[in-house]
């Protein structure tokens, strides 16, 4: 019988890249055994995603308990199987996070698990077209609207699952004709000097291709709250769907992308502000840990002033020019919290300013919708997102008296019109509409502002 296992991290524990025992097969498969050890003992994240589940499985019904017996397939298995939720992080309480001496982060032991077995190889082509949203933007626009329209036509979907592993049921978003940003250059909201702004907007690379409405109604209720905001030419992806699949290249070349062209506003002390929580999330908490030692400042930097939209707007709701004049009202909303808001633990402020539209309630959905990235989008994933996101459409059916639906995360909102029936909107755009007074049938009352 094999020995017990300690609790206690390894000499091979490291989520540091740029440590030489991060990329060291050896020292992370102590880590995987010992972390795999922790999660048999504790079964707390049974619920999150297919990974616990499965590995749980594998030690229970195939290795009798012993958790040294599982091979390296079986550990490519579970890690396969995370999506990037973070809510395991979110509820575990062995975390760095928590100080505990366990230091145990899940996540990120899959991205270095990812990152070490990818190392020095070239991405399949699924993998390179989907970590690379903005190359695929400039495509469709190229198409002047052909790649909308084959979308669309069941033909054309079951070769692209034949060929690139896209599901051919999955609902995929429509492409932009004009980008977000140069609707910004043609507003003149681009590139204004930091002296005369108080914050940058990070559109994020689906606002910029896919739904430039929720960066206007963004800059909307920014200037309604005499917030002065710039946006930025040539900002990229965030790097996420490369980091997905443990690319730490591709990822660094996009942040440090990204931080060159906002480093005048960051030295200048201004606000970041982000539109999808995923980007605000890697900018945050991911950039500072990821980047070479030569970038590590300044994405810290960088960090300590990104901001979700709403956790900023919320910040100045007891200032004068917090605007409360909203003409109408969406009457009950139901909320979805986005899981990588939930891993910044900042709160739900997007939800907490519908509330203070008057005769505004919203209820909040915790649930993981199950979309996590590019995981909805791929073959062998697309059953299992539908099914890991069905208590997240049953909350939001369930809120009584709903007829707007709201998220932050823009990719969860297609995932619940597929599945769930109704697509919810940006917090930010419903405030947009609230400030209108044909923007929802129920008008608000002069006294209610009051």
């Amino acid at each position: 019988m094999a020995g017990n296992i300690s609790y206690k991290p390894t000499d091979g524990l490291s989520y540091d890249p740029n440590d030489e025992v991060y990329w060291d097969k050896q020292a992370l498969a102590k880590e995987v055994v010992r972390v795999f050890e922790v999660c048999h003992g504790c079964r707390m994240c049974f619920k999150y995603c297919d990974s616990f589940p499965i590995l749980f499985k594998l030690i229970d019904d195939k290795h009798e308990g012993q958790v040294q017996a599982l091979g390296r397939a079986d550990a490519d298995s579970v890690m396969d199987a995370c999506f990037q939720c973070k809510l395991c992080e979110v509820q575990c309480p062995y975390t760095p996070r928590d100080q505990h001496e366990f230091q145990l982060d899940f996540p990120k032991l899959v991205h270095r698990y990812r990152a070490v077995h990818n190392r020095n190889k070239d991405l399949p082509l699924r993998e390179t077209l989907l970590s690379n949203p903005d190359l695929a933007g400039q495509f469709a626009r190229l198409s002047f609207g052909m790649a909308n329209a084959m979308n669309k036509v069941p033909l054309h979907r079951i070769l692209m699952e034949k060929v690139l592993g896209i599901h051919r049921d999955k609902q995929l978003p429509d492409f932009a004709s004009q980008t977000f940003e140069r609707w910004a250059e043609k507003e003149a909201r681009v590139d204004r000097p930091p002296e005369e702004v108080e914050a940058v907007l990070f559109q994020t690379c689906y606002v910029q291709n896919n739904e430039p409405e929720i960066g206007k109604d963004v800059l909307s209720v920014l200037g309604r709250n005499k917030v002065e905001t710039t946006c930025v030419k040539g900002l990229g992806c965030c790097g996420m769907p490369a980091w997905e699949n443990g690319d730490l290249e591709t990822l660094r070349r996009r942040a440090e992308h990204n931080l060159d062209r906002l480093r005048p506003y960051v030295d200048a002390g201004k606000k970041i502000l982000v539109i999808n929580p995923t980007c605000s999330m890697m900018m945050r908490r991911d950039y500072p840990e990821l980047l070479g030692p030569n970038k590590r400042d300044e994405a810290q930097k960088l960090a300590a002033q990104v901001m979700d939209v709403g956790e900023f707007l919320w910040s100045i709701r007891n200032e004068a020019r917090f605007n409360t004049d909203f003409q109408s009202s969406p009457g009950t909303v139901a909320y979805h919290a986005p899981c990588h808001l939930r891993a910044q633990a900042v709160g739900f402020k997007g939800r907490d300013l519908l509330r203070k539209i008057p005769g505004t309630q919203a209820e909040s959905v915790l649930e993981c919708c199950g979309h996590d990235g590019t995981y909805a989008m791929k073959v062998e994933s697309f059953e299992a997102s539908k099914r890991l996101g069905e208590k997240a459409f049953a909350g939001m059916k369930e809120a009584q008296g709903a007829q707007v639906w709201s998220t932050e995360c823009p990719l969860a909102a297609t995932q619940f019109e597929q599945h769930a029936g109704k697509k919810p909107m940006h917090p930010m755009s419903i405030l947009a509409r609230a400030y209108e007074k044909d923007g929802f049938p129920t008008p608000v009352q002069e006294e209610d502002n009051e």
